[in-house]
């Protein structure tokens, strides 16, 4: 495996993600200010599937340019209930409100990663997994929140899949890497074949 790469990204739950299949890496924040980004495409009736695609490669491109020769992967990931967008929580009352939208409901958490060198895009991937949330009352959200750590609670769009998350749903349809954030397999696949 190629060990001269970097995640552009602050999330430690992508970064685990790839040691934990041996891949080393470095973490170089992009810095992109997301929102514009998101208000423009929405702007131009961009799907949340495109908009995590363009922020991946965004993130990725952005430090790549500055780190020659070097692998960059960059990822973002979106909840899209029925055609909109849904970002990430700002704050507790935000997240409180995004778990109200999605009580009871089916959504997919879109998940892309964009691999760059010297400034351009290599490759990408986007997956989806689709999530059906139980009907849960307010007091029950209130609850669940309260047990979250703001850490999980930004870094992984209100829900923590692999820890009190997972109670929240009635089904959960695709890769549990994908709903973490970073479509690992496939970028093994990616990365297997460049050596």
């Amino acid at each position: 495996m190629l060990n001269n790469i970097i995640l552009a990204s602050k999330s430690k739950v992508r970064k685990n993600i790839l040691e934990n299949n041996n891949i080393n890496c470095d973490v170089v924040h992009s810095n992109i200010d997301e929102e514009p980004i998101k208000k423009s495409l929405l702007k131009e009736n961009a799907t949340p599937e495109i908009i995590s695609k363009n922020l991946a490669e965004l993130k990725a491109n952005k430090v790549s340019k500055l780190k020659s020769e070097i692998i960059v992967i960059g990822a973002d990931s979106v909840i899209d209930l029925e055609g909109k967008l849904i970002s990430k929580p700002e704050n507790r009352i935000e997240a409180l409100e995004i778990l109200k939208k999605l009580n009871g409901k089916r959504h997919f958490l879109i998940s892309s990663v964009c691999i760059s060198k010297n400034g351009s895009m290599i490759w990408n991937y986007t997956d989806r997994a689709i999530l059906t949330m139980k009907k849960l009352t307010d007091e029950y959200l209130k609850d669940y929140l309260s047990k979250i750590s703001d850490e999980a609670l930004y870094s992984y769009n209100v829900y923590q899949i692999e820890g009190e998350g997972k109670n929240l749903f009635l089904d959960i349809e695709g890769d549990k890497d994908t709903i973490m954030g970073l479509p690992i397999k496939k970028i093994k696949e990616y990365l297997d074949k460049y050596k």
